[in-house]
């Protein structure tokens, strides 16, 4: 004779066909549901490169930075612009000196994106001991989406979108 753990030698009988699990049509109903879910949080998930306009708004800073520098220091500050990044140099006794620490390092910008800067595709701007530098525009492009860097005459930075 058999003995079950809580010490009754009953079986208990089989369930009824309605107690057995989920239905097919139950699963299905999760996984639509499961499905919809995952879709809506890819369609608001951020491009995993970044804001173009970041990278703008990250250039317009630097060049402000090394602006200011080159009023502050009395040194004449270089901004050069290509295709693929940018960079910064500062008037030295010997000539150019090409900067590498922070905020001057040279950057490149963001996956997929590229400057416009002219027919060359590089351009070179100079800020004086006043601030002032020839003027430059640079677009920044990827995909569709286009953000123009403005430098004008009379030392202005402008991001416009």
């Amino acid at each position: 004779m058999r003995i079950s753990a809580t010490g009754s030698s009953r079986r208990r009988a089989s369930p009824d066909p309605g107690e057995r699990g989920f239905t097919l049509v139950e699963l299905m109903v999760v996984i639509a549901i499961i499905g919809l879910a995952a879709g809506a949080a890819m369609l608001t998930m951020p491009d995993g490169r970044g804001d173009l306009r970041d990278d703008a708004e990250r250039f317009a800073a630097r060049a402000r930075a090394a602006q200011d520098a080159a009023v502050i220091e009395a040194r004449d500050m270089a901004l050069t612009v290509s295709n693929d990044g940018y960079r910064f140099e500062r008037a030295g006794r010997g000539g150019w000196v090409s900067l590498r620490d922070k905020p001057f390092a040279p950057r490149q910008w963001s996956a997929g994106a590229q400057a416009i800067v002219g027919g060359a595709g590089l351009a070179r701007i100079v800020f004086d001991t006043t601030g002032t530098a020839a003027p430059l525009d640079v677009t920044l492009v990827r995909d569709a989406q286009r953000v123009r860097i403005r430098l004008d005459v009379n030392g202005a930075i402008r991001v416009e979108y």
